[in-house]
């Protein structure tokens, strides 16, 4: 068939009302995930009222590296070739082993908590147990007071023994390692808003070595807004309810 781009655009937009939407990555869910999701969801929505959930304290980790956050789709520069463009600064560059480090933070309906920023090596038991806990626990009794709920995820270091003792013997209430529904990232405020809202506020543009990615990250945590930060929290709720509702689906 012999038509123009502009002409299959036209009939897609005008004649059919279609839009463009990007692809979306998202965790493959089983039907047993599917069901332990259902569950968790009520299992809080049954034992937790809506102020109880206000005074939980999320957590999680991230990498970020030196080649920052880069979207191609909504980074473009007009020229009249592609060798203009180029030396008007059209190339991302990236290197093939940046330098990482992984940053731990907790969020609550009172704020964020301080960042605990790991500079290198892995994360095992005893770096979560000295570096991460010690925290959670002093900023989640300094925000929350005496009745809370610690919740962190499924990832190994945490489901370890040890740290889900720690837990049990030092935390007012805890979300076990199994409780916790795996592979359920949209149930975390910061894979659902929070990070996303931190490497939007940071200037990758100055970040060149490791102390400078520490000192931005540390600096734009607190350049988070206080709106935003509640309505991440408040959505944990919603986003249990839909769950509940759809049979576990993922909630995007």
């Amino acid at each position: 068939m012999n038509i123009s781009k502009s002409s299959i655009h036209r009939i897609l937009r005008k004649d059919l009302g279609c839009f463009p939407y990007k692809k979306i990555k998202q965790p493959k869910l089983t039907d047993v995930q599917k069901k332990k999701r259902v569950k968790f969801a009520n299992w809080v929505l049954n034992n937790y009222t809506k102020s109880d959930i206000t005074r939980w304290l999320f957590s999680d980790e991230k990498y970020f590296d030196l080649n920052g956050v880069y979207n191609n789709q909504n980074d473009r520069i007009w020229a009249i070739s592609r060798e203009e463009a180029d030396k008007r600064g059209a190339i991302y560059e990236t290197t093939k082993f940046p330098v990482k480090v992984m940053v731990w933070l907790g969020v609550c309906s009172e704020g964020l908590s301080v960042p605990v920023i790991f500079e290198g090596g892995s994360m095992d038991a005893q770096r979560y147990i000295d570096k991460v806990l010690s925290i959670a626990l002093e900023c989640g009794n300094e925000m929350l007071g005496e009745h809370w709920t610690y919740q962190q995820d499924g990832a190994r270091p945490h489901i370890h023994y040890r740290i889900q003792k720690c837990c049990i013997d030092h935390f007012p209430s805890f979300t076990s390692k199994d409780r916790w529904p795996p592979n359920s990232p949209d149930l975390c405020p910061f894979d659902y808003s929070l990070w996303n809202e931190l490497a939007k506020l940071m200037n990758w543009k100055k970040i060149t070595i490791k102390e400078l990615l520490i000192q931005e990250i540390k600096h734009s945590v607190k350049k988070i807004e206080k709106e935003k930060i509640l309505n991440s929290v408040n959505d944990f709720t919603k986003r249990l309810r839909i769950i509940k509702e759809t049979g576990g689906e993922y909630v995007r």
